[in-house]
């Protein structure tokens, strides 16, 4: 998918103030609201803390992380306690994570994470910056992406090809129950979706899932029943549509729409 916008980038020098106009004017036209369905998406003005755009028909707002190689495990984000602050927010932003070809001028992948991902074991705290930096002592963040779930990338482009707008509103839709719990909860149930995406099979067993007993017994280590809170969270998934019961203690995770 080619960017277009050769003219209004005429005064950038520098190749990552090209990309930055280029992306945030190819997001403006051409990314729509995966929770509404919504018309395009509005950029903020400059400064903003954490987001970058907004519907504004739903209200929701996004961030937008761009770059030209492929996004790895983590994505660096901005000041930690800044993020941890808004988790909890209704303003709590969505991420964009758009790849481009800068020579070629070309949007290569556009994956967006929906903000009720986000839970604090997936935001990681950095160092403080040296005492000999401009910003001494400023702490950052990164995002853990290889802690968030399959269901929770949802891709508007991949390979340069966009995906049908049908498609990507029907993942996004699939897992909008996770806005509706508390912190605690929705980090349990993110955490068991995780889980779940590791055993690698679509069917799968009760018994596999406590076999992640030590890993989820290390997220929560002040929960002493972590069986039996594994067995609830498989029952408000399935409850949710995320999974289907197969037989006594044997689910399958729903056909994905991608």
């Amino acid at each position: 998918m080619k960017f277009g916008f050769e003219e209004a980038q005429a005064k950038y020098v520098s190749g990552s103030q090209r990309a930055r106009v280029w992306t945030e004017q190819w997001v403006s036209q051409w990314i729509y609201c995966p929770n509404c369905a919504g018309s395009r998406l509005t950029q903020f003005s400059a400064n903003r803390p954490v987001a970058d755009f907004f519907c504004g028909h739903c209200s929701d707002q996004f961030e937008l992380k761009s770059q030209k190689k492929a996004f790895g495990a983590k994505v660096a984000d901005g000041a930690y306690f800044t993020k941890i602050d808004r988790l909890a927010s209704s303003t709590n932003p969505n991420l964009i994570l758009l790849n481009y070809d800068l020579n070629k001028m070309a949007v290569l992948n556009v994956c967006m994470v929906p903000k009720h991902f986000f839970i604090p074991d997936i935001i990681e705290k950095r160092k403080p910056l040296a005492p000999t930096a401009r910003r001494a002592g400023w702490i950052g963040s990164n995002i853990l992406l290889d802690r968030v779930p399959n269901l929770g990338r949802i891709y508007i482009v991949r390979n340069s090809i966009p995906i049908p707008k049908e498609a990507v509103i029907a993942q996004w839709q699939k897992t909008l129950f996770l806005r509706e719990k508390e912190a605690e909860a929705r980090g349990w149930l993110v955490e068991v979706m995780k889980c779940v995406d590791l055993i690698g099979t679509v069917e799968f067993d009760i018994e596999q899932v406590y076999s992640f007993e030590a890993r989820l017994s290390a997220l929560y280590p002040h929960n002493r029943n972590v069986r039996p809170k594994i067995r609830q969270q498989l029952q408000v998934l399935r409850d949710s549509g995320y999974l289907d019961f197969v037989s006594r203690g044997r689910y399958r995770i729903r056909s994905s729409p991608l």
